[in-house]
């Protein structure tokens, strides 16, 4: 049986790596983002693989970043769209800049607090380069050009868990472009 480089990948980096889940999906080798999952704080791991046959939104925050803002507007995106099926997670994050300087529960409760975020938040995680996240590292090789280089950029993660884009951090979360792509998934369902 011959497995894709992914597959191997996803498979070492699932059993070595804290924050990362791999359960049957992963080892079919096309689970996409569905083979990955967070640490969340105080509570059950976040499992991808939970939320299949539903457009997953992954943003890395940070509340003390400029674009904090968008953390309402996130959460206006979350209110209109998670009745249809949109799922909503938020990685804090510390590798730009350092404006994440909470940590744990903290984070959330700040934005829920500061900009009444009612999505998931995650542990903070690494999201860019070889100590990333495993979903982060996988996201890379699979859009080398779209990977975070501030703070509140998205990915949009399909029904299938196949990774259908990223969006920069100056990107709105109610912009068109978003907006229309988060569309579209949810109608293909």
């Amino acid at each position: 049986m011959k497995l894709s480089r992914r597959a191997m990948v996803t498979g070492i980096a699932s059993t070595i790596v804290p924050g990362s889940v791999a359960g049957p999906a992963a080892a079919e080798g096309s689970a996409g983002a569905h083979a990955f999952g967070f640490d969340r704080p105080g509570a059950a791991p976040l499992s991808l693989a939970d939320y299949r046959g539903r457009p997953i939104l992954v943003v890395n925050t940070a509340t003390r970043c400029g674009y904090a803002g968008q953390m309402a507007t996130l959460e206006q995106l979350w209110q209109r769209y998670q009745a249809r099926g949109l799922m909503l997670v938020a990685v804090p994050s510390n590798d730009f800049g350092g404006q994440e300087p909470l940590d744990g529960a903290a984070i959330a409760e700040d934005a829920r607090r500061s900009h009444g975020a009612t999505y998931a938040f995650v542990e903070k995680a690494v999201v860019r380069g070889p100590q990333a996240h495993p979903f982060y590292r996988w996201a890379a090789s699979e859009r080398p050009t779209e990977t975070p280089r501030w703070n509140f950029h998205k990915y949009l993660i399909g029904r299938d868990g196949a990774l259908l884009g990223g969006f920069p951090s100056a990107t709105d979360p109610l912009s068109p472009q978003l907006v229309q792509a988060i569309g579209r998934e949810l109608q293909a369902g």
